[in-house]
Order: C-alpha cells, then sequence, then structure tokens
C-alpha cells in the first residue's frame, strides 16, 4: 500500500525534485532547477515513492500566514495518474495545515487541473496568470 512520507534524505529530495521538474517544467523545456523557489527550505514536502523508492507523486505546503496554506508544485507521474495519489497528496498537506493552525488553503490550479481540485472541495475564485504565456492558472481555495 502506498503512502505519503515526507522526503528526508538526500536521495529522497533528489527524486522529489527530479519528479517535480519531470512533470512541471521538463514538458515546456525549463531547466533542471527551475522547479525550485525561494520557499523550499520554510515549506513542508509530502511524496509517495513506490518499492524501489521512485518517486511517483510529489507536492509542497507552504503557510502564506497563520492562517493560510498553499498547495504548490503538485505534480504525479503521467503513469500513476487516476490512481488516487493526488487525492492522497492533498489530504496528507489538509491535514499538516490543519494541525499547523492554518483554517484555508489555496493554490493556483493549472487548467487542465481543475476538475480534479473541484471534486477535492475546492472552488475556484479567479482566474490567476497565465504561466510562460501558455498555462492558464486559477486561484482556488477551501476552508478547513
Amino acid at each position: 500500500m502506498l503512502k505519503v512520507t515526507e522526503p528526508k534524505t538526500t536521495e529522497e529530495f533528489s527524486k522529489y525534485y527530479h519528479l517535480r521538474w519531470e512533470v512541471l517544467r521538463k514538458p515546456w523545456e525549463h531547466p533542471e532547477g527551475s522547479e525550485k523557489d525561494d520557499q523550499e527550505d520554510k515549506s513542508i514536502h509530502a511524496a509517495i515513492y513506490d518499492e524501489k523508492g521512485e518517486a511517483l507523486g510529489v507536492c509542497r505546503l507552504q503557510f502564506n500566514d497563520p492562517n493560510t496554506g498553499q498547495i504548490r508544485f503538485m505534480g504525479v507521474r503521467d503513469d500513476q495518474q487516476g490512481k488516487g495519489l493526488g487525492k492522497l497528496l492533498v489530504s496528507y498537506l489538509e491535514e499538516k495545515a490543519k494541525r499547523h493552525g492554518a483554517t484555508k488553503m489555496i493554490l493556483h490550479s493549472r487548467e487542465i487541473a481543475l476538475p480534479f481540485y473541484l471534486r477535492s472541495g475546492y472552488r475556484v475564485k479567479e482566474r490567476s496568470h497565465l504561466l510562460w504565456g501558455v498555462i492558464q492558472h486559477y486561484l482556488m481555495e477551501k476552508d478547513l
């Protein structure tokens, strides 16, 4: 049975970031390293690894203020989509956010992922940014 864990070792983080790059940056020809930002050390990272230690799904929780958590850099390997991994990751981060006192979770969803987040109880607040001029994002929110 697959479970969500927080990467701890250098190898786990390496696989975590590589999957983030592979899913979220590589298809748009962005270099490795572009999957990171200046909030990595201040955030909670979550991943699902298979029995061989390969990353199947990843995401990150950052706190924008004491009441608001934000899901960022959510990615599930193409061959693992539709198997419930995304739901496990989102639920894990929502519970973490609640334990830290957050009452609301936000995220910026790519248009293609809107149905997933709507099924997870999020609502669209507004159209937000257009990443790299081609990927429309929507600000979504959920009360915890």
